[in-house]
């Protein structure tokens, strides 16, 4: 019965999306959308989900924020450091700091999201193991950088040393893929504000990452949800931490550039 009702659902999407688009002609490249026209993930939502997000009392994403804290301030690693013992308050020091990311990282000579500069900065400096992607400790630490620039104005993408990388990220947010033989432009530009499933499709500018997503019942990271458009267009996800996934991660951070953090953002 399980098995029989996860097949109705995929086939109940799979029509969904079909439907959404089936009167629209589908370019190969999207119109991109104009900058007096962008809007947030938080535009699209009901006034209720709103209010979840505006209460830090009730965002429940401020759970993780609370506990990055306590990381923040706790000695790890061979060196037997705390990211404050370089850092200092995070208050001070991390203000901005997530609306540059993903930046260029010399030593690797590519870019790298925040996620992977925490665990660059634990190898690096305290010598300790990294976070497992979408852990508990590497979301908190994550968010609580993040909710630091709340409020920032997002300029992702304007090291020079990024331009070959936010053109590899746009190819892929252009490029249809999978099953459905889709791009995510043809979603997030050509068809914002419609529904697809009955939820509204947003632009797709990742302005409150992590975030917490009612559908997930946690937070979670930019990488985690790129991964399951992929799969809803039926194609092979990367994995987490691909130079694939940063490089989009970048384009979109890139062309949201202007738009504030809202870490940690609360979404349907």
């Amino acid at each position: 019965m399980i098995a029989f009702r996860a097949i109705a659902v995929r086939a109940f999407v799979l029509i969904s999306v079909l439907a959404a688009f089936a009167t629209t002609a589908l370019s190969v490249y999207a119109n991109d959308i104009s900058p007096g026209e962008r809007r947030s993930g938080y535009g699209f939502m009901a006034p209720d989900t709103k209010a979840i997000q505006d209460d830090d009392t009730a965002n429940p994403g401020m759970l993780w924020v609370l506990d990055g804290e306590a990381l923040w301030n706790k000695k790890q690693g061979a060196s037997d450091k705390a990211c404050a013992d370089c850092h200092d308050d995070a208050h001070t020091s991390m203000k901005g700091v997530a609306a540059r990311y993903p930046a260029f990282d010399k030593e690797l000579g590519r870019p790298v999201d925040l996620e992977q500069r925490i665990n660059l900065e634990r190898a690096r400096r305290q010598r300790a193991e990294p976070l497992a992607f979408e852990s508990r400790d590497l979301l908190a630490l994550t968010a609580f950088v993040a909710e630091q620039s709340r409020g920032v104005a997002i300029s992702a993408g304007e090291d020079p040393q990024l331009e070959p990388f936010v053109a590899k990220g746009r190819t892929l947010f252009m490029q249809r893929q999978g099953q459905l033989n889709l791009a995510c432009a043809n979603c997030h530009d050509d068809n914002w504000d419609k529904r697809l499933a009955g939820s509204k499709i947003t632009q797709a500018h990742p302005t409150g990452y992590p975030m917490y997503r009612l559908e997930w019942q946690s937070l979670g990271s930019l990488q985690r949800r790129l991964r399951g458009c992929i799969f809803g267009v039926r194609a092979q996800p990367y994995e987490f931490g691909a130079p694939e996934l940063v490089e989009l991660e970048l384009y979109l951070m890139s062309r949201a550039k202007g738009m504030p953090i809202e870490t940690p953002a609360v979404r349907p």
